[in-house]
């Protein structure tokens, strides 16, 4: 069965359900700027726009998972595990007036997990 480079616990899928009953289709980019920028970021589908420097790496909850080209690089090894923890963070991210925020947690692939990775991975180099 191939492993998906983006995956999420309980609780993240949970939030998605709710934030998706009040905004509709979801969108994550996670760009690796600074502060906030390196957290997973949810917008309303298609209000952030994804460029040439953008990798959708997969979907969480039928919500594409983008993340910006230059971390994917430093990431490509690990599967990322999107989950929720309580606190505002000071972004536009859409959990932020919940009194939470997604962030990720990551593992490194075993050698054989890197063969048998999902299919797809949208600009991968």
């Amino acid at each position: 069965m191939p492993i998906p480079r983006v995956t999420a616990t309980p609780a993240a899928l949970e939030l998605i359900a709710r934030l998706q009953e009040l905004h509709g289709p979801l969108m994550f980019h996670q760009s690796g700027g600074c502060c906030d920028g390196s957290q997973p970021m949810c917008f309303a589908n298609g209000e952030f726009r994804t460029g040439g420097s953008d990798v959708l790496l997969g979907h969480i909850a039928s919500t594409p998972f983008y993340m910006g080209r230059d971390q994917f690089e430093y990431w490509k090894h690990t599967q990322l595990i999107l989950d929720v923890t309580p606190g505002r963070g000071s972004s536009f991210s859409l959990e932020i007036p919940l009194g939470v925020r997604f962030l990720i947690r990551s593992r490194v692939f075993t050698e054989e997990e890197l063969g048998n990775l999902e299919s797809g991975v949208a600009g991968e180099s």
